[in-house]
């Protein structure tokens, strides 16, 4: 059971969640972090979806275009059947590498296969999260849908099919190709199916040559290409910014209340996403994250925080749709984030990584690395201010704060790529001076966060709890992987904290009990720790049962059921997919890619 059998499409400004049945049952317009035009996945009743009511002869089954995010769900009843090619579209429209068209609209590009399929067009928005019913209004050449309450609000739907009869839900025969297209605006444009194929090329070919650029591999070829481009489509082009994750309030546990909006892009999820990005071949986007970044420090006095809105945004004030029934029930339904205000001393060391690849990379004019010097500079000014305090850490732990080891470790990790970074730059003053601290954040670890009785280093330094996050010190290169040290404690925290070949992120009571699913990431970073102190048979067998999860489209979500493997969790999951990624790269050893086209 997957439990999230949705695929997803979008083009790098907004993005839909559409069922295994063809159902478009998420979509915020016109950006990620917008009111909710659809919202069937978080309230079945009220939420509103955009689907095909089929008689119940037909079955359906869904793929992605090859190596695409066009997605592709057939209906077929042995007799009758067609296809539905939905797509965000998504190219570049001149020689400036920045110049892209990504409008605000879906297509469904509709083809017959055989036989004489009839459907009926389900067209049913609520908007502002199902707060506001739509009125509809037709001119002949489209549908104007408005919020019943804010006419300023508002969508145009135009077709093929006849406008009255989609919304007045009658039964169209589907005689050839056909198209509907959804537009956060008006269209200045003749719509009319030569344009929607158009539409279709144009973004199939951009698919197609990004997926060219990325590299390839021997081995799970294609799971590459898919967590790839999911992870593309997760940023946020006019910004640089990265979302954690397309969804608000999907829960870790059915019923309870870990339901949180992950719209946002946190430093700490961007950064690793980036990284990835920049492993597999695409550095424009890490560099448009560093300009995210260089816009979000406005002055030399700006303090980071641990996320921000798609455009910058600080304040991210949380609230409860108290009208929705959540998903499977599971309330509250949030938006905003309250987590924007903790103090998360490990994020720090995620985005210097991340700058440090930018100074190795493309640096760019003198003044913008000036710029980015003084950015690294104010860091490490709050690293030295920071880490001997405690923290939320990594997990955001909405309680008390205390000293989280993983969270010294990436303090260091800010603090190593700083002096890295010092040297490129022929500062030596300045690498000598942060290379003492560093060394005082690694003898402050080992002797207050390693436990000799475990044999493994502790969630923190009060406690003597496990914690998953600790397997990532040797990839960050806090410590080296045959360093007895680390040896022990991946084996302890496997004894611990892996369940049926998934983990969970720690044991311990939080603010809302004990954790109770898995957390979709820590399975991976166990493989990795596995593999590189030498369990390398076990971390492949490990992977290979974590592949069988993913949902039919080999789409992820942040956590899974222990029992039933069921995802749940905001869907999908930048952090799942690159470590997906990177597990990959790990395994495989790349190969040269075709000039043209991958064989």
């Amino acid at each position: 059971m997957s439990g999230l059998d949705y695929g997803v499409i979008g083009n790098c400004r907004t993005a839909a969640l559409v069922s295994k049945e063809g159902s478009i049952d998420w979509l915020c317009f016109p950006d990620f972090d917008s009111p909710s035009v659809f919202s069937k996945i978080l309230d079945e009743k009220i939420g509103g979806e955009f689907s095909f009511i089929l008689d119940e002869s037909y079955s359906s089954t869904q793929r992605y275009v090859r190596e695409t995010n066009i997605l592709c769900t057939t209906f077929d009843n042995g007799i009758d059947a067609f296809e539905v090619l939905d797509f965000m579209p998504r190219y570049k429209t001149g020689g400036d590498a920045q110049e892209y068209y990504l409008p605000a609209e879906i297509c469904r590009y509709i083809r017959v296969l055989k036989g004489s399929p009839s459907v009926i067009i389900n067209y049913n928005p609520s908007f502002n999260y199902a707060k506001e019913g739509a009125l509809h209004y037709v001119n002949g050449k489209y549908i104007r849908s408005s919020s019943a309450l804010n006419e300023q609000s508002s969508m145009f739907l135009y077709s093929s099919y006849d406008l009255n009869d989609i919304l007045d839900r009658k039964s169209i025969s589907l005689k050839k190709e056909g198209y509907i297209l959804l537009s956060y605006n008006q269209k200045l444009i003749e719509i009319d199916l030569k344009r929607i194929y158009l539409e279709y090329s144009r973004t199939k070919v951009y698919w197609l040559n990004w997926v060219n650029r990325s590299k390839c591999f021997k081995e799970f070829d294609s799971v590459f290409d898919r967590s790839s481009l999911i992870l593309k489509l997760m940023s946020y082009q006019p910004s640089g910014a990265v979302l954690a994750a397309l969804t608000t309030s999907i829960p870790e546990t059915i019923g309870e209340e870990r339901n949180w909006d992950y719209r946002f892009c946190w430093i700490r999820d961007a950064s690793m996403s980036i990284e990835t990005l920049i492993s597999i071949g695409h550095l424009g986007a890490a560099k448009r994250f560093i300009s995210f970044i260089k816009c979000i420090l406005k002055s030399k006095d700006d303090s980071f925080q641990i996320m921000y809105g798609i455009r910058g945004e600080r304040e991210l004030t949380e609230s409860v749709l108290d009208h929705l029934s959540g998903y499977m029930d599971s309330k509250p339904v949030r938006i905003g984030n309250a987590a924007y205000s903790q103090k998360q001393n490990d994020s720090v060391g995620y985005l210097m990584d991340v700058i440090y690849k930018y100074f190795l990379y493309f640096p760019g004019t003198l003044n913008e690395v000036e710029d980015m010097w003084q950015v690294v500079k104010n860091i490490v000014r709050d690293v030295y201010l920071d880490w001997r305090e405690p923290d939320k850490g990594i997990w955001e732990i909405r309680g008390n704060s205390t000293h989280f080891v993983f969270s010294k470790v990436m303090s260091w990790v800010a603090l190593d790529r700083a002096i890295k970074i010092a040297e490129l730059l022929d500062q030596d003053s300045f690498a000598s001076m942060w290379r003492e601290e560093a060394n005082s954040i690694v003898m402050d670890v080992h002797i207050k966060g390693w436990n000799a009785q475990l044999g493994s280093f502790t969630q923190a330094y009060d406690n003597s709890a496990l914690d998953s996050s600790l397997l990532l010190m040797e990839e960050y290169g806090f410590i080296e992987p045959d360093n007895p040290r680390f040896i022990s404690t991946v084996k302890a925290i496997k004894n611990d904290l892996l369940n049926d070949d998934l983990m969970y992120r720690y044991r311990v009571k939080d603010d809302f009990g004990e954790p109770k699913s898995a957390f979709t990431i820590c399975t991976f970073w166990m493989i990795r720790a596995l593999y590189v102190i030498g369990e390398q048979q076990q971390a492949r067998d490990l992977f290979s049962n974590l592949l069988k999860y993913s949902n039919h489209l080999g789409l992820f979500s942040e956590d899974l059921d222990f029992v039933t493997k069921r995802q749940l969790g905001n869907f999908p999951q930048a952090y799942s997919h690159l470590a997906l990624i990177n597990t990959i790269e790990l395994f495989s050893k790349e190969m040269e890619r075709s000039c043209f086209i991958k064989p």
